[in-house]
């Protein structure tokens, strides 16, 4: 189901909180979900592939086939002309481009029309059938016609429909097989209950080729407003539940039911929602008041209000997983001397392994492992980092207190970037037990976990703005948090990239690296 995208927003300033010491800080109370939302989590455990994505990759697939199938009929019949071999070259990638063209401008790439590819075949020839009169009118008015061959202009035109026919069947049996195991589908879970999420269910249900799964119903009331089961759904638990409930599984959405005119109680489900790396929508179906078509994005005809979107996603996601592998493989090649010299001089200097293992919060708030040089001595090491390491810390090894200037104890993180449990950019991961005056993070600063909503980073925009290095003060780790999530509202690769390279010059300032 196609969902059109707006420019909404939601002013994340109003949301993070920041404790002060007029205030008692009190520990957040871990929350524990109920049997029946750990087996429903259970199923959501892997990630699905969002129709956005796959009718991406199937115009790259369309375009590859098409080019060779071009490519193909002039090897077959043509042969290798070299005096002709550019000219058929540029056909071929023109023809492949008018394709991909012609099928977005029909819709022809929505999940609706590759679902049912024989009732959409129409779509299929028209698109097929512009391509080659274009190339046909094009070759006419430049007076080049005479350079083609017709029978690799009617080999071309034949085989190449006939391949993509093909295509779209085994496309549409793909979207089938993904659908039947769970794996392509937007999982949403419905935020309030009663008769407005009721009725917002039925609408949802009634779109045609919907691509929606619920996944159930979280709501903080208990009364007869908010049954324990609505339209067939069960209610999980409430909205603390929910962040923890959308931790373990992987849930792409939420869909508020609240009426628009709730302000003050949507408000306060934003304030604890807005951490988590999933689009939030507002509902607008039972809305009396009516904006401007423009203002909503619609589910099938159900229309929504963007309250917030999941920070890089799609194809976003990819380009920054290419960034990530690119640029780890070149650290490490370009860094192997310095990484081979200091693990030689930390196995002289001291005894123990050469690399630590600390656990580190992740992307959504999962716990992963983070490599770094050893730094101090092995039966002092602190791999919960409940202690901070303060300035002339007796527990560093001599050889620790170079590296950990130098950030050289770092590098072993590019090859927590290859593998994926980090990114080379981004907000630096934490140790799970890190605190500030024997708090943990989270209790000081609300919003803290907003941190998790992308990959951590090997460095991030706090670190290069100064906001590295002990955290002795509620106050630094207040401001590490207010450039992780600036870094995350604004994120581009040419940000990253400014990151990347800006990193080296400002490491230079060790003033706080102990």
């Amino acid at each position: 189901m196609r969902e059109k995208k707006t420019n909404g927003n939601f002013d994340r300033k109003a949301l993070l909180k920041q404790s002060n010491s007029d205030q008692p800080l009190v520990p957040a109370e871990k929350v524990e979900l109920s049997p029946l939302a750990i087996k429903v989590a259970a199923k959501y455990r892997n990630e699905s592939i969002s129709p956005a994505l796959f009718t991406g990759l199937m115009r790259i697939w369309e375009f590859l086939i098409v080019f060779l199938c071009g490519i193909g009929v002039y090897f077959a019949y043509v042969g290798i002309q070299e005096a002709h071999l550019l000219e058929y070259f540029m056909a071929n990638t023109l023809a492949a481009s008018l394709y991909v063209i012609f099928a977005q401008f029909s819709s022809g790439y929505r999940p609706s029309v590759l679902r049912k590819p024989f009732r959409y075949l129409g779509r299929l020839i028209i698109s097929w059938a512009g391509v080659f009169a274009t190339m046909a009118i094009l070759a006419f008015l430049l007076k080049i016609s005479a350079v083609y061959s017709r029978v690799w202009f009617a080999g071309f035109a034949v085989s190449g429909f006939v391949i993509l026919a093909l295509s779209r069947i085994l496309a549409a049996k793909l979207m089938r097989i993904l659908a039947r195991s769970g794996r392509m589908e937007r999982r949403a879970v419905i935020v309030g209950g009663g008769q407005n999420a009721e009725d917002l269910i039925l609408a949802l249900n009634q779109q045609p080729d919907n691509d929606i799964r619920i996944c159930g119903i979280f709501d903080d009331r208990g009364d007869r407003r908010s049954p324990p089961v609505v339209a067939g759904y069960p209610k999980l638990g409430n909205i603390s539940e929910l962040i923890e409930f959308a931790r373990v599984a992987r849930i792409d959405m939420l869909i508020v039911s609240l009426p628009i005119s709730a302000e003050e109680r949507v408000l306060t489900l934003m304030q604890k929602l807005w951490v988590l790396p999933v689009d939030i929508r507002l509902s607008a179906h039972a809305a009396n008041m009516r904006l401007r078509p423009r203002a909503y994005s619609y589910i099938g005809s159900v229309p929504m209000l963007d309250i917030l979107d999941k920070p890089i996603n799609d194809w976003d996601a990819i380009a920054k997983r290419m960034f990530d592998i690119v640029f780890s493989l070149f650290g490490i090649v370009l860094f192997s001397p310095i990484m081979l010299a200091t693990a030689i001089a930390i196995k002289l200097d001291s005894k123990g392994p050469v690399i630590f293992k600390q656990k580190r919060h992740g992307f959504n708030n999962e716990v992963i492992n983070v490599w770094k040089f050893r730094s101090m001595y092995v039966d002092q090491c602190d791999p919960t980092a409940k202690l901070a390491v303060t300035k002339n810390d007796s527990r560093v090894t001599r050889v620790g207190r170079i590296i950990r200037k130098t950030s050289i104890d770092e590098l072993p993180q590019f090859f927590n970037s290859l593998t994926g449990s980090l990114s080379l950019v981004g907000p630096r991961p934490h140790a799970v037990s890190a605190n500030s005056n024997n708090m943990l993070y989270n209790d000081v600063v609300d919003g803290y976990f907003a941190r998790h909503k992308v990959k951590p980073g090997v460095t991030g925009w706090a670190q290069i703005n100064g906001w590295r290095g002990e955290i002795d003060k509620p106050e630094k780790i207040v401001m590490r948090t207010e450039y992780d999530l600036n870094y995350i509202e604004n994120w581009s690769l040419w940000f990253d990239l400014k990151i990347l390279f800006l990193t080296p010059v400002r490491l230079l300032n060790t003033e706080n690296a102990y």
